[in-house]
């Protein structure tokens, strides 16, 4: 499997694509960040939030027999998949129990995380995604690139000639209102015929048993209005004790997400409607061990609003992909190696740990710390490169002898000045797509004692 660095290289070997997505990720950053300001209290809810969810967590087992009591009384079927196969092999159960054909689906982390899509699709059935940006990426056989912009890696031009291909659209007109329109038109048909709808569950009440689910297309609610069979999947994290939490949770959410006061349809489920059959899938799929390891727990505090994908340097210039897992960025990297410690090695690497991602997290999880001990773990299980073992240690003996430091320093500097090409060429990885600093004249340090130093 490639890793982020050879699928980060490949991201931005297009350069107008790279600055183009790092500044629209920026954008929504700073919608995120005139939201938050404009509301009072903010960090009080932001503090209230982590309280709830820490409370929650050393709570678990309460809290998911108490709901699944509830959902029960309201006539909801719950069902409990230990792993991504059993949460696929439970909905097909229920696919083929009613000889269903006709399935559409809202946004869900939690069916890209199990693969849902590729392992019905390997029984022959047909998943139709509703939320638009899942249909494109759907249509051009790609995973979604964020968790709440799932197609923020492509421009209008890669959708009209995708739809073009695939909706027999006008080639060349990238109207954004002509291409909805035509999606609009496409997925109507798709609710219309649908025999089951499957979303996912942003939150769940133990105190009620329902759950909410929050679009800003709608498309969840046609789903499960429309189809005689709505199944709802859900990660074990999502649950909240009380309805009254939910004003806590639904105005920190969508203004984390994409800066708007509130998500466009905060959906309430409680029990089906006459005449429709409700499920609920509650999985674990790693969580359990998550919840077990003491320096990882909080990572199952969050709310998937993608805040700190939107305000990651590495995550806006190296694109989703480069991630290789359903859920990419900061979280990704501290929820992944979880899941297999072997295959997401390298995404704890990923980040400068500059602090950005814990700084707008809604729900205050610790996230560079974290990627922080994912790199002590990593390392002490064996599963980073001889060269960057030996480097590290090299860059250790280094910074803990000042004198050896400052020498360093000073032979590098004048290196750098007198044979560029010995750091400029590509075998250098850090020359690759970049413009290498100015050398500077001095260190900080000798500059600091000659100005500041009396």
């Amino acid at each position: 499997m490639a890793k982020h660095a050879a699928l980060s290289e490949k991201f931005i070997a297009d350069e107008p694509r790279t600055d183009w997505h790092d500044e629209t990720l920026w954008f929504v950053r700073q919608k995120r960040d005139k939201a938050a300001h404009g509301l009072p209290g903010w960090e009080q809810l932001r503090e209230l939030a982590s309280q709830i969810k820490n409370h929650t967590l050393s709570n678990l087992e309460k809290y998911l027999r108490q709901f699944e009591q509830q959902a029960k009384a309201n006539g909801i079927t719950v069902h409990w998949a230990a792993d991504g196969d059993e949460h696929n092999k439970i909905i097909h159960d229920i696919i083929r129990k009613h000889n269903i054909e006709k399935i559409v689906k809202s946004k869900s982390m939690l069916t890209e995380e199990c693969h849902l899509n590729e392992y019905l699709l390997h029984q022959g059935i047909e998943v139709v995604d509703t939320d638009l940006g899942e249909r494109i990426v759907q249509f051009r056989k790609e995973p979604p690139s964020h968790i709440v912009l799932p197609a923020i890696h492509l421009k209008k031009q890669d959708v009209s000639e995708t739809f073009h291909k695939y909706l027999q659209t006008e080639k060349g007109n990238n109207d954004p209102q002509y291409l909805t329109e035509a999606a609009r038109q496409h997925l109507r048909d798709k609710f219309i015929q649908s025999e089951l709808a499957i979303t996912g569950v942003n939150f769940a009440v133990a105190e009620t048993g329902g759950f909410v689910v929050c679009t800003n297309e709608g498309n969840a609610d046609m789903g499960a209005h429309t189809a005689a069979v709505h199944i709802a999947c859900m990660g074990f994290e999502k649950i909240i004790p009380k309805a009254e939490h939910l004003a806590v949770f639904l105005r920190l959410l969508a203004r984390s997400a994409t800066g708007q006061a509130i998500t466009t349809y905060s959906s309430h489920f409680l029990k089906a409607r006459r005449g429709q059959e409700m499920h609920i899938v509650i999985v674990d799929n790693g969580r359990s061990k998550q919840l077990g390891r003491k320096d990882f727990r909080n990572s199952l505090k969050c709310i998937r609003c993608a805040a700190c994908f939107n305000t990651c340097p590495v995550y806006r210039r190296s694109g989703g992909h480069s991630y290789h897992t359903a859920v990419a960025g900061p979280l990704g990297s501290i929820i992944n190696p979880n899941m297999d410690m072997k295959a997401n090695a390298d995404l704890p690497f990923a980040s400068t740990l500059c602090g950005s991602c814990s700084n707008v997290c809604p729900v205050k999880i610790d996230i560079h710390e974290q990627l922080w001990k994912w790199r002590q773990v990593v390392v002490a299980e064996g599963y980073v490169d001889a060269s960057k073992k030996t480097g590290m240690r090299g860059m250790a003996y280094i910074l803990a002898k000042p004198g050896m430091y400052r020498f360093a320093g000073k032979m590098g500097r004048w290196v750098m000045r007198t044979f560029p090409f010995m750091i400029n060429n590509k075998l250098n990885a850090w020359y690759k797509q970049r413009e290498m600093p100015e050398v500077p004249k001095q260190s900080f340090r000798d500059w600091y004692l000659k100005n500041r130093g009396k």
